[in-house]
């Protein structure tokens, strides 16, 4: 089985992150985990827009296929 055929794990790294105690972080580390996040956010998003439009493209070449894995 290749690596992508393999299922998703259900406890995946944002997961994790929102079951840390974040109490002994200082607020400058607070910042800094913040800044990091914002940053995945965007990179996370901007991979989402990229897949939307190039799905958007291939409808348009082949026909809209069905709703199914559209991600609305």
């Amino acid at each position: 089985m290749e690596l992508d055929e393999r299922p998703r794990p259900r406890g995946d790294l944002a997961s994790q992150l929102a079951l840390e105690s974040l109490d002994t972080y200082s607020n400058h580390e607070l910042n800094e985990r913040i800044a990091l996040l914002e940053a995945e956010l965007l990179r996370v998003a901007a991979h989402r827009d990229k897949a939307a439009a190039h799905r958007k493209a291939a409808e348009a070449l082949f026909g809209a296929s069905s709703p199914e894995g559209s991600g609305s």
